[in-house]
């Protein structure tokens, strides 16, 4: 357990910083006193979760193919498949940012936006989307970066994303020291020019591995199918999460804004409260499956156990910790009428429920590691429509409140099948059982940011990979990587 919980304690620092810059982009957003543009982040998190679901999943190929050509010593042609995976990622983006922009209003409809959110909303979404291929070259150098092995630089690439927000913020968002104020629009530019910088150091930093090379015509086409047999897959499992939350926003909606915005703020709390729980999904799976690749089915087993225990020890204290906070936040968030509610209820009860959510990502990153990703993308996409659509639909007869503890419902449900099936996987394991390629196809993104999609991928990958090959192969000589 020691070993499990230090891995995930080095990965939840790096988190807490990234998610408390959103959390600040939301007090800033909350300080202006307009209630429409609090509920506005929830609508733009809606659709900006749903655009970094592709890019995230794009990214998951590109590092899978190139870490297994470095792994190979096969230089150059992981220097060729990166090069037009980029190209590929860039446009696919933006052609997203583009179509994102002509379907605005249709969209943001959809997900309940309407009047002065839905104008503040757009406006938003008008100034970020067309840049979209600025997140797709950031997450692509940090894929490479790790698939180079070095995770620390890239995860402080992410950070120096997360360090321009903290400063711009204040300056755009507030006017603090530049008379701008311009609201949820500064809070668009300062998302771009945060974007820009990782982008531009993410391309330095992975030009100095010489991991980078003139694309050609000939080779993009082959590249890229190459590059989405595992990113497609990706793709599917990973916009199961922001298509449940596009629901919850949509349903709370119906409640006015008071209620989105409450929902709002506690989609930017559990990140920070729970970052422990989120790195634990990334550290876990790597050491279940090394020690399976090294016949410890036992240590499989403990592995789990142990996780789910930490799941429990982190939730119960954060559970104390955000009741006796509960009124202190809902005054820093200037929070009244049905956010306030929300605020209270989630902080007095409805966070227990995050015990059965991190128990989902815990059996997910397991199965991820294991060799049975399809059970991850089963469960992801179970929780985000039988464990969400139905207890929402029933919720709402009751109110924001009853939309929350719906969702809590749905989670619980989908968590205590996928920790059942995860106990009956590890029990049936045979040494000596090959691990399907199938790691990392889900990754459990808290935030609709692309600096809290990359921090996940960035800060848990440093958690050693799994290989059951030969102890000789280089690629695990050369990272000096050991069983936990």
């Amino acid at each position: 357990m020691r070993h499990t919980a230090v891995m995930a304690g080095t990965g939840g620092i790096g988190l807490v910083a990234v998610f408390s810059v959103d959390l600040l982009n939301l007090f800033y957003i909350s300080l202006l006193g307009d209630r429409s543009l609090t509920a506005a982040i929830g609508f733009t998190g809606a659709v900006g979760y749903l655009q970094m679901s592709v890019s995230i999943g794009m990214s998951i190929g590109l590092g899978a193919v190139v870490s297994r050509l470095i792994g190979a010593e096969r230089h150059d042609e992981a220097r060729r498949v990166a090069s037009s995976a980029l190209v590929v990622m860039a446009a696919v983006m933006l052609l997203i940012g583009l179509v994102t922009v002509m379907l605005l209003h249709p969209i943001l409809r959809a997900v309940g936006a309407s009047g002065e959110t839905l104008r503040a909303a757009a406006g938003y979404l008008t100034l970020v989307s067309p840049f979209l291929p600025l997140v797709a070259l950031g997450m692509g150098f940090s894929a490479l970066l790790r698939a180079s092995g070095d995770a620390r630089r890239s995860m402080t690439v992410t950070l120096w994303g997360a360090g321009v927000t903290a400063c711009l913020d204040p300056v755009l968002i507030l006017g603090l020291g530049s008379g701008l104020h311009l609201g949820l629009i500064g809070a668009a530019i300062s998302t771009v020019l945060s974007r820009s910088v990782v982008a531009l150091i993410g391309f330095r930093s992975v030009h100095r591995h010489a991991l980078l090379e003139g694309p050609t015509w000939s080779g993009i086409v082959p590249d890229a199918r190459r590059v989405g047999t595992v990113a497609m897959p990706a793709i599917l499992t990973n916009l199961a999460t922001p298509v449940g939350g596009a629901y919850v926003t949509h349903a709370m909606s119906s409640f006015g804004l008071q209620a989105v915005g409450g929902q709002v703020t506690i989609d930017r709390i559990t990140p920070v409260a729970f970052a422990f729980i989120f790195a634990l999904t990334g550290s876990v799976g790597p050491i279940m499956s090394q020690n399976l690749g090294a016949g410890l089915l036992g240590r499989v087993r403990e592995t789990l156990r142990a996780s789910l225990i930490l799941v429990l020890a982190c939730v119960a204290i954060m559970w104390a910790i955000l009741a006796l906070l509960q009124d202190q936040l809902v005054l820093l968030f200037s929070a009244t009428g049905a956010a306030a509610m929300l605020i209270h209820l989630f902080c007095s009860v409805a966070v227990a429920g995050f015990l059965w959510v991190g128990a989902l990502f815990v059996a997910n990153a397991a199965f991820n590691n294991l060799g049975f990703p399809l059970l991850s993308t089963l469960f992801n996409w179970g929780r985000a429509t039988l464990g969400t659509i139905p207890f929402v639909a029933f919720g709402m007869r009751y109110g924001p409140v009853g939309v929350l503890f719906g969702q809590a419902a749905g989670g619980m449900l989908f968590g205590s099948l996928a920790v059942i099936t995860a106990f009956v996987v590890t029990g049936r394991l045979k040494p000596g059982q090959a691990v399907n390629a199938g790691r990392g196809l889900a990754v459990d993104v808290p935030g609709a940011t692309a600096k809290a999609a990359m921090a996940e991928l960035s800060e848990l990958e440093e958690a050693p990979e799994s290989h059951q090959e030969d102890p000789a192969d280089p690629f695990l000589r050369s990272e000096g990587r050991t069983i936990g």
